[in-house]
């Protein structure tokens, strides 16, 4: 019997669910409400999609797994993307001082513009895959309480219904899920949002001539220090490019005119981000951006999950984008579901259930470390640091002091936020002692650059700060 499964968005969370089905049934149809771009262009349907992005190495090996004999890696890194070693290939100031950059070999993240990383994925996934992306707006579900046996789209002539043994809601931010489950008679559903009101500000720079191999550079915000939160990047992308995100808490949001987005650079921590960018050239005006809420729904918890349905990427839970997470988390819950697909077949009772629970654990570690930070801005909604959140973040404080000498304490924090292992890895015997030790080095006054790097930031330096 052919089997057909839709998803719902044709974005990174859907195009990666569409590659996992695409190894288990006969037919795979991705329903896009918008029309998609035939190169790398920014769409409407992605808000944050002009600001910075990165692809975690726990991201990346799951999406490695999705199509068998592809590696997106070497299709990213071909169309223009940039690879970064966290040990060596970042300048980063965090709330307890520089890191030092290591010659060991630490994970590695993929950097670009959202629009390509999005067209390299569409391109591998429906050349490789038999996966038809077509154009069309999801109304809701189809089925009952306890199987969803489709979705009803609307077209010209009026509303039509799309059969399927199994459904991916994949549609992101803007998911319509609660509203759906409850058109079947689901509710209940519990949502959590915890909004630190962050604004990003972002503008693309030409790469400067001679700073091409000119490190990531980031100045993290400071949860600890009881004012809104700054921070800004230069991120390396395709094409010679540098795009320079900034990002503030309510009562310290980043400017949208330019004159004001250079000083806001320079008045961070450390003017550094605002020195390199002094005398570049812009190619774009600054994009601000206001989509920023950690939204959680915790769908493994309903009492009755239907069959045939399940949700991945933002539409089950979007995080604050300065913490890098989001398309990681994708692809780890493309991959549960390809993993639960391949263990037990489509047709398998429960598959569904299961896939939900398995997408809900990378989702959790990386709430947990979103949420932990910016419940404790000033003027944050939704939550507020309790006994475990305070205990938590001494330990972690503590650790990230540590790790700014101490290459043990900064492996076990690379291993977490690139989502290669799980928050359990900070609780390891040698971490604790890492962490407890402190750094064996004195705190680095400056950035660790090299001295070509500083020849080549004071020779970009307009700023004679």
């Amino acid at each position: 019997m052919s089997r057909r499964a839709v998803v719902i968005g044709a974005g990174l969370a859907g195009m990666l669910a569409a590659a996992a089905l695409s190894t288990a049934v006969d037919e795979v149809v991705v329903l896009e409400r918008d029309e998609l771009p035939d190169r790398p262009e920014h769409r409407r349907g992605l808000p944050q999609g002009r600001h910075a992005h990165l692809l975690m190495a726990g991201g990346l090996a799951a999406m490695e797994d999705l199509v068998p004999g592809v590696s997106m890696r070497r299709h990213l890194l071909a169309a223009g993307a940039h690879e970064i070693s966290l040990s060596s290939g970042m300048v980063a100031l965090s709330s307890e001082g520089w890191f030092r950059r290591w010659r060991h070999e630490g994970p590695r993240m993929i950097t670009c513009s959202r629009a390509l990383l999005d067209w390299v994925v569409r391109d591998v996934v429906t050349s490789r895959t038999r996966v038809e992306v077509r154009t069309g707006r999801v109304l809701g579900l189809a089925g009952t309480r306890g199987r969803v046996g489709g979705v009803r789209v609307a077209r010209a002539a009026g509303e039509e219904e799309l059969g399927a043994d199994l459904v991916v809601d994949a549609s992101g931010r803007g998911s319509r899920v609660v509203t759906w489950l409850a058109g079947l008679g689901l509710r209940g559903v519990r949502e959590l949002v915890v909004d630190s009101g962050l604004v990003n500000a972002t503008r693309v720079y030409r790469v400067p001539d001679g700073a091409e191999r000119f490190p990531l550079t980031i100045v993290q915000a400071d949860p600890y220090a009881g004012r809104p939160g700054r921070s800004g990047m230069v991120l390396p992308i395709e094409g010679d490019r540098w795009m320079v995100s900034l990002a503030g808490t309510r009562g310290g949001e980043p400017p949208a005119d330019p004159d004001g987005f250079l000083r806001y650079t320079l008045d961070l921590p450390d003017p550094i981000v605002g020195r390199l960018i002094s005398g570049a050239e812009p190619l774009t005006d600054v994009h601000v951006s206001h989509s920023t809420r950690n939204v959680r729904r915790y769908l493994e918890r309903v009492r009755h999950w239907p069959e045939g349905f399940v949700v991945l990427g933002d539409a089950l839970a979007t995080f604050n984008p300065a913490y890098g997470q989001g398309m990681s988390v994708a692809a780890l819950g493309a991959r549960a579901l390809a993993r639960e697909l391949a263990r037990t077949g489509p047709a398998a009772p429960g598959l569904a259930r299961r896939v939900q629970r398995g997408a809900a654990r990378p989702v959790d570690a990386a709430w947990a470390m979103a949420v932990s930070q910016d419940v404790r801005y000033p003027g944050s909604r939704g939550g507020r640091p309790g006994v475990v959140e305070h205990v938590v973040g001494a330990y972690t404080r503590r650790m990230t002091k540590a790790a700014t000498g101490s290459y043990a304490a900064a492996a076990a924090l690379w291993d977490v936020t690139s989502l290669r292992t799980g928050p359990a890895r900070l609780l390891r015997p040698d971490t604790v002692l890492a962490t407890l030790g402190g750094s064996p080095l004195p705190p680095a006054a400056e950035p660790p650059l090299t001295p070509g790097e500083r020849r080549t930031l004071r020779a970009l330096d307009r700023t004679g700060v």
